[in-house]
């Protein structure tokens, strides 16, 4: 099974299919062109305010950047731990009792 995108490649594939320039994104988002490059690239991570802008610029459900911007910082954070699925199961079942408690 193929893992999802990445931010950086869900980024890249939504600029190109608007036929826009690096610079172009950059200006209108008031960021660094070399810093977009590298978020493109998954060198560099966006904060959740910039995903945000990210998809009110390409005007797509923000939903859909933040989840793949969540799940790459979940990945990055623990590749090399051999407990990562169980931790995040339990983590999992942590989250669903908050919400029904709040």
């Amino acid at each position: 099974m193929m893992p999802g995108k990445t931010l950086g490649e869900l980024l890249r594939e939504q600029r190109e299919q608007n036929g826009l320039l690096l610079r172009e994104v950059a200006a209108a988002l008031e960021i660094d062109t070399g810093l977009l490059s590298k978020m493109e690239r998954n060198e560099r991570k966006a904060n959740k305010e910039q995903v945000t802008a990210f998809a009110q610029y390409y005007k797509v459900n923000a939903e859909i950047y933040l989840v793949a911007w969540l799940s790459d910082k979940l990945a990055n954070d623990l590749q090399n731990e051999e407990l990562a699925l169980k931790a995040m199961q339990e983590a999992e079942k942590k989250i669903k009792y908050q919400k029904r408690k709040n």
